[in-house]
């Protein structure tokens, strides 16, 4: 019982996330069911019977009343859990699970991931210039780092390749026309992103990622960071991909899981302390049921 005398901070905080859930017009089992907090938990938050309750609990709290950490911690003393906040609380480090492995953050390779049979449009541009595919591939490999790392434009390599194939070159329509999601990884990728903090990884020319977000290639949902090879000027499996990638990602490195088909890469994110699961692209089913066995989260 209060005597009238200065709270502490946890019962501050308990009182305060009482007055919010009552102005939500919500009882404690209304609270608790919206936002799948046990009642014990709720009940303790708000009796201040809890020392130094999780700041991504009390994240969570806000985010199922509709109300911003900062309104909810206002007249909380010292405001710890809003400074704790402040330096975790980036859009990766909302509440999420935790697989048994420890993983927080998967990243999530494109070509040969999330889509597949690029290659068909090297294919299809061989058999509109009547040449082999050696020959295109030949002229391709030898500037897609280039485009990729950001360094050549798409227009340049259009030109390129229109020169040398004495054809107009729309690589982005062959590039398109050509790639398809690879099935079942939309579900995969949806229950991943769900569960927890995702982004993608891609070794990509400029302006890819967007197209395929626009006509639906790439599964419909919104990851915490899209790390394109054409924007930081870096490609995998080179060591500063996976530093920006760990930097945004806000995780600790053995927190972080790269699915990816090319072993290259996969090696570079063992080197850098990351945990890998290789992707068959040809046996999607096959690795969608490896990813999602390793990703079970860990007991609550």
């Amino acid at each position: 019982m209060d005597t009238g005398g200065v709270l502490t901070e946890e019962k501050q905080l308990g009182r305060v996330v009482q007055i919010a859930r009552k102005q939500a017009g919500l009882t404690q089992q209304a609270l608790c069911q919206k936002s799948g907090l046990s009642y014990s938990t709720l009940a303790k938050i708000e009796r201040g019977a809890i020392k130094a309750p999780s700041v991504f609990t009390i994240q969570h709290i806000a985010r199922t009343l509709d109300i911003s950490l900062d309104q909810l911690l206002a007249d909380v003393a010292g405001r710890r859990t809003q400074l704790t906040v402040a330096a975790v609380a980036t859009p990766s480090q909302q509440v999420k699970k935790v697989s048994k492995n420890g993983v927080r953050f998967v990243y999530f390779d494109m070509n040969g991931c999330l889509v597949r049979f690029f290659d068909h449009a090297l294919a299809q541009l061989a058999e509109d210039a009547e040449v082999t595919t050696d020959v295109v591939e030949s002229i391709f490999w030898q500037y897609n780092d280039q485009v990729n790392r950001g360094e050549m434009s798409i227009d340049e390599l259009n030109t390129i390749l229109a020169e040398k194939l004495n054809m107009m070159v729309d690589w982005y329509r062959y590039y398109l026309n050509a790639v398809e999601a690879t099935p079942g990884m939309t579900d995969l990728v949806t229950w991943v992103v769900e569960n927890y903090h995702a982004g993608i990884l891609t070794n990509t020319m400029p302006g890819l990622v967007d197209a395929m977000q626009r006509n639906g290639t790439l599964p419909p949902v919104t990851f915490d960071t899209i790390i394109d090879s054409s924007q930081v000027h870096a490609l995998k499996p080179e060591a500063e991909m996976y530093a920006v990638a760990a930097e945004r990602a806000g995780f600790q490195p053995h927190e972080i899981l790269l699915i990816d088909d090319d072993i290259p890469n996969l090696a570079a994110a063992g080197r850098a302390g990351w945990q890998t699961i290789s992707f068959d692209p040809y046996a999607p089913e096959e690795s969608i049921v490896h990813v999602s066995t390793a990703l079970q989260p860990a007991e609550d």
